[in-house]
Formats: C-alpha cells, sequence, structure tokens
C-alpha cells in the first residue's frame, strides 16, 4: 500500500510506502537513509519515508551522528568537490504525515547510508 501526503506546513514533497515486514526473524534497530530523483528517502520498520531533497545533492556520504530524529550527516554536492555536513531534521516530517515521532523514532539505534 502506498500513501502519498502533500503539507503546506513544509517545503518538501514527502511519501509513505507501507511494507510487510511481519515475517522477519528479528526487528532490525537500525534505519537506511539514501537519495535518488531529487528525493532523500529514510526507511525504517516497513516505512519508507520520501522528502525533497537539495536541488545539487549527488549523495550521501556518511552519517556523522543520529540524535532521536535529528541527523547530522556528510553529503556530496554537485557545486562542491568535498563533502558537506548537511542536517536533516525527521520529527516535523513525521508529523506532518500524521506519525507519532516518539513511537517511530524509539526504537531506532543507528543509521547507515545505502544505495542499491
Amino acid at each position: 500500500m502506498e500513501l502519498s501526503f502533500k503539507s503546506s506546513n513544509f517545503a518538501i514533497e514527502k511519501s509513505v510506502t507501507m511494507v510487510d515486514y511481519s515475517n522477519l526473524q528479528a526487528q532490525s534497530h537500525e534505519a537506511v537513509l539514501s537519495s535518488a530523483g531529487g528525493f532523500s528517502a529514510f526507511s525504517f520498520g516497513g516505512y519508507n519515508i520520501r522528502f525533497r531533497a537539495p536541488y545539487s545533492l549527488e549523495r550521501y556520504v556518511d552519517v556523522v551522528k543520529w540524535d532521536d530524529g535529528y541527523l547530522v550527516v556528510m553529503a556530496k554536492y554537485s557545486h562542491n568537490a568535498e563533502p558537506e555536513e548537511e542536517y536533516i531534521d525527521l520529527k516535523p516530517i513525521l508529523d506532518g504525515l500524521y506519525i507519532d515521532p516518539v513511537t517511530f523514532l524509539k526504537p531506532i539505534k543507528s543509521v547507515r547510508i545505502a544505495y542499491a
């Protein structure tokens, strides 16, 4: 099931894809961050939350810090040869999607960068 949301409260477009992960043997406490086609994607617990990425983002390089919904990452942009520090606050995005941030973020212990 795919749900799409647009909110006038944010300058980002978001969509959530709900996937049934009930067959997993052990719940992972690791979320995944990636980007493609002008969007960033944060995946965890069967949710794939997509939001508009900066226009010049090429890719995320490394997660510097995960702090209960606040990410500090290194990102490679087309206008700079070196990666730059970027900040992502997931709480307002989750609020805009009517997902309780406390419940959703509590089991996440780490975030990794992944590309297909």
